[in-house]
């Protein structure tokens, strides 16, 4: 039989019935340990979130947690701190998607873009994505988001530049994905209330989606994750042993299949609660103290590795 058949996966992901929490833990772990494509990263910590002004020193620490799990790090922001966060980054050998932050403040819109074409002229950018779910949220129009965009395409003629927003955004606004030299999806089946034995192949549709919409452009998924606390979605569940069944589906197949997949987030934080509710704050592969939270001993089993 050709090997190309002698797949670990099935359309829905692995069969994890035979699997107890501690093995399931084990198989994040190493997945982790073998390097993750990449991480969206938030310096905070408890008692902080937008609008706090974060020192390279906070950045360094928690970057330092994480920084042998992945090899990109994606950052939202270029204010407030966060524009020292891809020269660290890049320090520690890692690639940056590094994020610019807009909103309904256009003043801050262009604090934002400025500080991000100086960090890219610094060589500190290797994808730069200009707006983060701006159309979803409704805070800018189609035409401003547009020439935001250009802008730093035009500043930055060597970088590739992109937008980020659900998947379906780029199937609504193809005057968007147009502009774009990467398509930047953030594909949730949690939050469309799949249950999660369907989520995986839930997630691939939304990707195929986002690649019909780009029309033979580059796809890389920005976010998906999946809760371990909070309130049920729809028919989606968080918990433990969901979350983690999810990350290691969305590893696998992101791995046979060669896509590139930032996953969502690096840790818990509480401050996402104002906005999503009690599950806002347990995204994260480690929990807000640092701990990677579905093994106890992680550090060692990469010692050992």
């Amino acid at each position: 039989m050709s090997s190309k058949y002698n797949k670990h996966m099935s359309l829905a992901g692995i069969n994890f019935s035979n699997l107890s929490d501690k093995e399931l833990g084990i198989i994040a772990a190493k997945i982790v340990a073998d390097k993750i494509h990449g991480i969206s990263f938030s310096p905070y910590i408890e008692g902080q979130g937008p609008g706090t002004q974060i020192g390279a020193a906070q950045i360094r620490e928690r970057l330092k947690i994480i920084q042998s799990n992945v090899n990109w790090v994606r950052s939202f922001s270029c204010t407030e701190g966060n524009e020292q966060i891809p020269e660290i980054a890049r320090q520690n050998g890692l690639k940056t998607m590094v994020g610019v932050w807009l909103g309904g403040d256009l003043e801050k819109n262009e604090k934002e873009l400025a500080n991000a074409v100086e960090i890219a002229e610094a060589g500190h950018v290797t994808i730069l994505a200009v707006g983060n779910e701006v159309l979803l949220r409704g805070d800018l129009t189609e035409e401003q988001l547009i020439d935001y965009i250009k802008r730093a395409k035009q500043a930055l003629p060597d970088i590739e530049v992109g937008y980020v927003d659900a998947y379906y955004e780029f199937e609504d606004h193809p005057r968007v994905t147009e502009v774009c030299d990467v398509i930047l999806a953030n594909c949730y089946p949690f939050w469309e209330g799949c249950p999660a034995e369907y989520s995986l192949l839930y997630m691939k549709d939304m990707y195929r989606r986002a690649v019909r919409s780009g029309g033979g452009k580059k796809v890389i998924i920005t976010e998906t994750g999946w809760p371990n606390v909070g309130t049920t979605e729809g028919g989606a569940i968080p918990s433990n042993e969901k979350a983690v069944k999810y990350f290691i589906d969305t590893y696998l197949w992101a791995e046979e299949e060669g896509i590139e997949v930032f996953y969502f987030s690096s840790f818990d934080e509480t401050w996402k609660v104002e906005a999503e509710g009690d599950v806002g704050a347990y995204w994260g592969l480690w929990d807000k103290d640092g701990k990677f939270k579905y093994i106890d001993d992680l550090e060692q089993m990469e010692a050992s590795a």
